[in-house]
């Protein structure tokens, strides 16, 4: 299953895995399912999170595995191991036929939880749905998202696995032949239904200016320097263009920009330049609070707004709990960033409403809906995926990006320091796309968004229906023998 997510991208083993650990799952005890799955979600988060130490782990050794393993435990135990469990149970009470999809119900309400439910705790990475962003499965997110994608393949694999637990009884084959045919013809609604197969052309031009300065150097003097030169240069480069927006990446310029006016002036003068908003990642600073934001300067020079990050990496930017935490060997070196107040959406000159997203952000289905249901008619994510180098990090966070446009109907501008940089389509397509590793100017443009269904609904909607099927197949238990 995880070989399903980038760089390997093998989108079919996402189904067949999950063949093979609900086929485990039917013949086990409550017990011995609760451990195989928190040792098989072990192995599966490992591989999915084996990015996200590249660099910072360096910055605590010898403890640095530890920001790989211990999310892959925490994750094992409520994304799998609380499933199996729960599916060991429905497997002694439930009606045969309604088994897999009781058990696919509450695979997708635990992925929903260990991502999202869980708050500030959660790891929103290797979502199975996420690896179906290229596959005809994909314009199913438009209506039920990345948790309902995980929930059909899901179903796919435990009916499968089903027939062959019973070796291919008839009434289970008949049952198994029934939700897939289901799933054929949903499929091929969604498809012929999708609001983004009519999506308008676009005609916002837009750039995305990525430096390509690595994260080993950033946070020095030199590098800083580098930085304003070089991101400066290029965006100056863009006067003949006329673009509408131009995107920096997060913490481009590493000093408290709020309290650096010549440097505010500098850019407001770019932006006057350009005539266009200009999008620069940075710092504020509020009397002892640290904010990771994103500076938004008018085509006129004037500072249009400030957006403050509200979803923190734990561990990292803030440590939850850290006076109970202290303890632990790399708390004390840990960020300590404050929690974001922002409205959430800023407003463009030519009527484009924003939704400015920061890094970690991208990746929370909620949240990014939220800002739709704001006014958002587009999304700006802005991140420095230079911290993991040229592991699966970078394509694993640009693959998120694919899924929040399928999802929202909206375009998104991506701005990422060492890439991948680019333009996303309704569709989930990169309309326009930089390589890893590069310095470039990604140019294109964004249009008016749809409306998806998905939108009203949201994930936390999702994940309480694929509950409830759970309580459902509960509910309707197995015929007892007469004798």
């Amino acid at each position: 299953m995880a070989l399903a997510f980038p760089k390997t991208n093998a989108t079919v083993l996402a189904p067949l895995g999950a063949v093979a650990l609900f086929w485990a799952w039917f013949g086990l005890s409550p017990r011995r399912a609760f451990l195989v799955g928190w040792a098989a979600g072990a192995v599966y988060f490992t591989i999915n999170f084996s990015w996200f130490g590249e660099t910072a782990g360096k910055l605590i050794a010898p403890f640095g595995f530890f920001m790989t393993l211990g999310p892959a435990i925490g994750d094992a135990l409520f994304g799998f191991a609380l499933a199996g469990l729960a599916i060991a149970y429905l497997r002694k009470r439930a009606r045969p036929a309604l088994i897999p999809v009781g058990a696919a119900a509450i695979f997708t309400f635990c992925e929903w939880l260990r991502s999202e439910g869980l708050g500030v705790l959660g790891v929103p990475f290797g979502s199975l749905g996420y690896s179906q962003v290229d596959s005809p499965l994909a314009p199913l997110g438009s209506f039920i998202g990345t948790y309902g994608i995980t929930f059909v393949l899901c179903v796919l694999g435990a009916y499968a696995a089903a027939a062959i637990r019973t070796q291919f009884a008839r009434q289970t084959i008949a049952a198994t032949a029934t939700a897939y045919i289901l799933i054929l013809f949903v499929t091929a609604y969604a498809w012929f239904a999708w609001p983004a197969r009519s999506s308008p052309a676009p005609s916002f031009p837009v750039d995305v200016v990525q430096g390509n300065i690595a994260q080993s150097l950033k946070f020095t003097e030199a590098s800083y320097r580098i930085a304003l030169v070089r991101y400066t240069s290029l965006t100056l480069g863009l006067r003949g263009t006329h673009p509408k927006l131009v995107v920096w990446p997060e913490t481009v310029i590493i000093k408290a920009l709020n309290l650096e006016p010549d440097l505010q002036r500098r850019f407001g003068d770019m932006a006057k330049a350009l005539d266009s908003e200009l999008v620069v990642g940075s710092f504020d600073v509020r009397g002892t609070k640290l904010y990771n934001a994103l500076f938004f300067f008018r085509p006129d020079g004037g500072l249009d707004a400030i957006y403050q990050k509200r979803q923190l990496v734990p561990f990292a930017e803030q440590v939850p709990g850290r006076r109970f935490l202290g303890w632990i060997p790399w708390a004390k070196d840990a960020s300590d960033v404050s929690v974001g107040d922002s409205s959430g959406v800023v407003t463009l000159a030519g009527g484009v409403r924003i939704a400015p997203v920061i890094c970690w952000e991208s990746a929370f289905s909620g949240l990014n809906v939220g800002d739709v249901r704001d006014g958002a008619t587009a999304i700006v994510i802005s991140t420095d995926d230079a911290w993991f180098g040229t592991t699966a990090g970078p394509y694993q966070h640009a693959q998120i990006a694919q899924m929040r446009a399928i999802e929202t109907g909206r375009w998104i501008v991506r701005s990422a320091a060492t890439g991948i940089s680019g333009i996303v389509d309704p569709k989930g397509r990169y309309e326009e796309k930089s390589p890893l590793g590069v310095t470039t100017v990604v140019r294109g443009a964004i249009g008016s968004p749809v409306t998806t269904v998905y939108d009203a609904i949201g994930p936390k909607w999702i994940a309480l229906g694929c509950l409830g099927l759970y309580g459902g197949a509960l509910a309707w238990p197995r015929r007892r023998n007469p004798r």
